[in-house]
């Protein structure tokens, strides 16, 4: 058995246990506190050679001391509980049954975050490489916005690693990229009056019709790419304004979830909505929503709504690596694919061209989900994947 791996599953009760306690606690974006705090404590316990958390509330763990510097990134926010009649267990309860860790957070994703905390303690047992040092990193509010963590991680806080792996769920395949994403608004306007007499004014939502079914039509026509799939446009949310609910709306805006395939901009997009005909008859205003939420710490760092497109190379070191420490600890080929959601990776990679890729415990159809799991034996599997990519990371550089 591989080395790296039989330190791995020597920690499965640890890890299986660190996980039920950060599962238990709720953090949403926005109120990750007591789960940032948590984890830092389990990093002391393993003897992280230093610990920090920046002003916006990201917490970084460090081991090795070289000038080389490599990092693994999980966010330890999670999405709300929903319809909790939905769910068949308490959705933070962190229990585990028959191989099997239910809850919130468990699989998007904590559970990576967890597995990459713990490949630090099998570092320090099998040994870090002397010119590397690895940043294990727990970020904030990705689930509010991708990236917004590492657009104050790199621009101001400075840290810009040569490789970074991102713990989402991936099934335990490794994903080296995924379609962007964009939230564009769409508003008309209007003129109310008295709904007794709507001839006497304008209505928006009339107005905002068109586009509606002229957005439904503009999905079906989006460009495709090999791997990443079509781009997509669906309509997420719509409201109105109006005096009264005995007025004729005055205000209408409706809320897009735009998916970015190869070759989609911001601006491409943008000029897409503009262009049709229903958009430039009813003069509507069309602009990219600008995520401005403070932090836990109760920082502001506004970011307009945009993800970009990342894909990385087939034939980067970076992968190659990856690919032959699946194959060190596993015996076998791993499936190289993408992510349908998004990730940080819009940020790392998308915005700042670091070159990133993916490896996580947990089936990706499970986040957002309820009665969300994950099952235990994927998370020793993912903290061997994160130790034994360090510990030959130096090598498949040369």
């Amino acid at each position: 058995m591989n080395d790296t791996l039989k330190h791995a599953q020597q920690l499965e009760a640890d890890v299986t246990a660190f996980l039920s306690d950060i599962v238990k606690i709720p953090s949403t974006s926005t109120n990750e506190k007591d789960v940032i705090e948590r984890i830092r404590r389990e990093m002391e316990k393993i003897g992280y050679d230093e610990i920090k958390i920046d002003p916006q509330g990201n917490l970084f763990g460090r081991i090795g001391s070289g000038a080389r510097v490599i990092a693994i990134d999980g966010h330890c926010d999670v999405v709300d509980v929903g319809n909790p009649d939905l769910w068949e267990r308490e959705p933070f309860s962190g229990t585990v049954e028959n191989g099997i860790l239910y809850g919130r957070g468990s699989t998007d994703q904590k559970g990576g975050l967890a597995c990459a905390v713990y490949a630090g303690k099998v570092l320090k047992q099998i040994g870090m490489p002397k010119d590397l040092s690895l940043w294990v990193i727990a970020s904030v509010q990705e689930e509010d916005l991708e990236g917004v963590a590492w657009k104050y991680i790199h621009e101001e806080d400075g840290f810009r690693p040569e490789t970074v792996i991102i713990t989402e769920p991936t099934n335990l395949n490794i994903y080296r990229g995924h379609r962007g994403r964009m939230e564009i608004k769409v508003s008309t306007e209007g003129l109310s009056c008295h709904g007794s007499a709507p001839e006497r004014g304008v209505n928006a939502v009339y107005k905002m019709a068109g586009i509606i079914a002229d957005i439904e039509k503009l999905n079906e026509r989006l460009k495709h790419d090999e791997f990443l799939g079509k781009g997509t446009v669906t309509i997420s949310d719509i409201r109105s304004t109006s005096p009264s609910l005995c007025a004729v709306a005055d205000g209408c805006t409706i809320h897009l979830d735009r998916r970015l395939t190869a070759g989609e901009t911001i601006d491409t997009a943008l000029a897409e909505i503009r262009a049709l005909p229903s958009v430039q008859a009813a003069e509507a205003k069309v602009y990219v929503h600008q995520y401005n939420v403070p932090s836990y710490t109760g920082l502001e760092y506004p970011l307009e709504a945009y993800c970009p497109t990342w894909v990385l190379e087939e034939d980067h070191s970076a992968l190659k690596n990856a690919v032959q420490s699946y194959r060190n600890l596993f015996d076998s080929q791993p499936k190289v694919d993408k992510w349908t959601f998004s990730t940080n990776g819009v940020g790392i990679m998308g915005r700042y061209g670091i070159p990133t890729l993916g490896f996580g415990p947990g089936n990706e159809v499970l986040a957002h989900a309820p009665n969300e799991y994950i099952p235990v034996d994927h998370l020793p599997k993912a903290v061997a994947f994160y130790a034994e990519f360090v510990k030959n990371y130096v090598s498949s550089k040369k």
